[in-house]
């Protein structure tokens, strides 16, 4: 049996595989109301077979968008927008999840086809944006963001709990907490972008104080038997020694209450050196599976068939989390069947393409 295609049970969720669809950005929501493009994107990512789709970075707050064309979650009408994709992902046999993001100083930038650069001030699309501390990302996000005082630390960490209640309430199965890359969690781990000298700041426990309150006020309203997760950028690639730390908050995070974690890139500084290649992450995957004792899923460059059965079935890790080669084909997780030699009945297509995919299969 492939590993690749065993069930996967977390809490009262079973997935069908080990294939999730990663989050992913589409740029084309509505003042954060998401509509037919993303309806249409997500069923059928979930028709092509994955066994979980989470749906993309989807801000807690107007100001926490990446972009103005990010969807959001913060108002009722949203939310209801959003139980319509849940209930088309679900009737696909998929479980549905959603991440949900604030993007700190790196909010109010363009469309990446549109220049993935800070909007220009005084640019009525553009916002003020949020950070621990008063230091701009560099490179083309160069806006300098607000230092944030303790009553918006409150508010944000509120505006989690608000969005965590609002995707339950849409029919949500699966919740991710975004505190990657170099986003407003992130950015408080960070030593590259908190300076803070007060609670919020200065040694591990002060740096890690936003996103352990925010993990603990989320898991207080979200249902024990659902799982929570988080993705989290454990390394910078910058040259320190700071894999350490990275494992340790993750420890942390499951003495919270965290069920898996995606292991991810901090992305905080520009002068990164990330050692970009197949599957770049998985060792580093493995070892925080086995330091943390926690379930992980990775991406990065996962794209063969073989490749991800692999890294399922060494143990690397739990779940395969793939973005582009389900926009190349969202049906990649049958053709990897077909790769494995998986027996029909440990993957699911829709009758009216199962049928002809299968009687035509060897013409």
């Amino acid at each position: 049996m492939s590993s690749l295609f065993t069930p996967f049970r977390l809490k009262d969720v079973e997935l069908r595989n080990r294939i999730v669809v990663s989050p992913m950005c589409q740029y084309s929501a509505d003042e954060g109301l998401i509509n037919d493009w993303h309806h249409v994107h997500l069923a059928g990512l979930a028709r092509g077979g994955s066994g979980l789709v989470i749906a993309e970075a989807t801000a807690v707050a107007p100001e926490g968008r990446i972009t103005p064309g990010c969807a959001g979650l913060w108002t009722d009408e949203q939310g209801e927008a959003w139980a319509k994709a849940v209930a088309s992902i679900k009737a696909a046999g998929a479980v549905p999840g959603i991440q949900i993001a604030h993007a700190g100083r790196k909010a109010s930038a363009n469309r990446p086809w549109e220049g993935d650069d800070h909007i220009a001030a005084g640019d009525p699309r553009g916002w003020e944006t949020i950070a621990p501390s008063a230091v701009a990302f560099g490179a083309n996000l160069a806006k300098v963001p607000r230092a944030m005082a303790l009553a918006d630390i409150e508010r944000v960490t509120a505006d989690f709990v608000a969005t965590a209640r609002r995707a339950l309430a849409a029919g949500f199965e699966w919740l991710e907490l975004h505190f990657a890359h170099g986003y407003l969690a992130q950015s408080f781990f960070s030593t590259w972008s908190n300076q803070r000298e007060d609670a919020y700041g200065g040694d591990f426990e002060g740096r890690a104080r936003f996103l352990l309150e925010t993990l603990a006020a989320v898991r207080e309203v979200w249902p024990e038997n659902l799982p929570l997760t988080a993705r989290f950028g454990v390394t910078e690639f910058d040259g320190s020694d700071d894999l350490e730390e990275g494992i340790e908050m993750i420890r942390r995070f499951k003495a919270g209450g965290l069920d898996l974690i995606d292991v991810s890139i901090g992305f905080s500084t520009p002068t990164a050196n990330v050692p970009w290649g197949p599957a770049f992450m998985a060792d580093i995957a493995a070892r925080v599976r086995r330091e943390a004792d926690l379930p992980v899923t990775t991406s990065w460059f996962v794209s063969g068939a073989a490749q991800a059965e692999a890294l399922v079935a060494e143990e690397k890790v739990d779940l395969v989390s793939l973005g582009r080669p389900l926009l190349a084909d969202p049906h990649w997780p049958y053709r990897a069947a077909l790769e494995l030699g998986v027996e029909k009945g440990a993957w699911t297509l829709p009758a009216p393409y199962a049928h002809w995919l299968e009687r035509y299969r060897a013409a």
